[in-house]
């Protein structure tokens, strides 16, 4: 692996290679001193063109478990504002010194033109881009429901048979494409579920079947149930009627959660939760969320990933 730029591309023996090395990388945290010395001497930059909390900390953390230099580069109070290109800033970044440049930019496809276009040798890691993809989500996602699946015994699994069921604003998130294609691979089936409006043209050539039958889909007891944030930032006109009528159509109420209160459908969200919109309290409290330890699971995906580009390659 030279890059992760999208799951789409990712194959079956990398997809586990870097969930199996994910879980080896979990062992750091119940350790006294959470680091390895992997990657003492590189450096990764975090080169994020748009807002971010949970993937930005969590990829520092990731570098610095692994003893890695850390640059966060800060777009607003940078050269970019001042109009400075995207190849200029980072050959400026790669000459200071990063190794790997983990970046977020609201432009689909920046990723693969940063890495194809000669630009730079740095391994290019895609933290999200536009609404085409975020592997690293998809990758800490499927380490999540294995984890929860097999336990212990999760090293070399895949997610053959398991059914996944993703709702909600569909069009617009890349969470969702990039999982699509990884649970794919890895064998499980996806169903896509939300309102008409908010479904990608194209969805139909995609390796899933769409159910506008949310509560039919719960009754069906799936193994995972991964909830998706409504990205008003990305909507430029009216996708529903109101808040409270994609709640009532496409929202895990307090009543749909007690279709699967008592099984062991798990809830999944990638986050932020918009509580009373997309997801009740009641359902994100519950036990069988994961949104918490999908963030923490994040930081042993990220070690894997970024080890698996800057020290080692699967197999060895």
């Amino acid at each position: 692996m030279r890059h992760l730029l999208a799951t789409r591309e990712l194959s079956y023996d990398h997809a586990l290679a870097i969930l199996d090395t994910a879980q080896e990388m979990a062992t750091v945290s119940d350790r006294s001193i959470k680091k390895l010395p992997t990657l003492r001497g590189q450096t990764v930059v975090n080169l994020f063109f748009e807002d971010s909390t949970r993937t930005r900390t969590s990829f520092e953390a990731a570098a610095k478990r692994l003893s890695a230099d850390v640059l966060n580069f800060a777009v607003k109070t940078s050269s970019v504002s001042k109009g400075e290109s995207l190849k200029d800033t980072v050959q400026t970044l790669e000459a200071i010194g990063g190794d790997a440049i983990v970046m977020r930019h609201w432009a689909s496809g920046a990723a693969q033109q940063l890495a194809n276009f000669g630009w730079s040798s740095s391994a290019i890691i895609n933290a999200g881009d536009g609404t085409h993809e975020h592997p690293t989500q998809a990758l800490l996602d499927a380490f999540t429901l294995r984890n929860r699946l097999h336990g212990t015994q999760a090293t070399g699994k895949d997610l053959n048979g398991v059914h996944v069921v993703i709702v909600g604003d569909i069009l617009h998130s890349r969470v969702a494409r990039s999982n699509v294609w990884l649970l794919h691979t890895l064998g499980a089936k996806v169903t896509l579920s939300g309102p008409p409006t908010l479904m990608p043209v194209g969805v139909n050539t995609w390796p899933v079947e769409v159910n506008y039958d949310l509560d039919g889909i719960l009754a069906q007891h799936p193994d995972a149930v991964m909830m998706l944030r409504v990205q008003a930032e990305r909507m430029a006109g009216a996708f529903f009627p109101s808040p409270a009528e994609y709640t009532r159509g496409w929202g895990l109420t307090n009543d749909r959660y007690q279709t699967i209160a008592d099984t062991d459908t798990l809830i999944m969200h990638p986050g932020p939760m918009n509580r009373g919109l997309e997801i009740s309290a009641a359902a994100a409290d519950s036990a069988q969320n994961t949104a918490l330890e999908q963030v923490a699971n994040g930081v042993s995906v990220r070690m894997a990933v970024l080890y698996l580009l800057l020290a080692g390659q699967p197999g060895q």
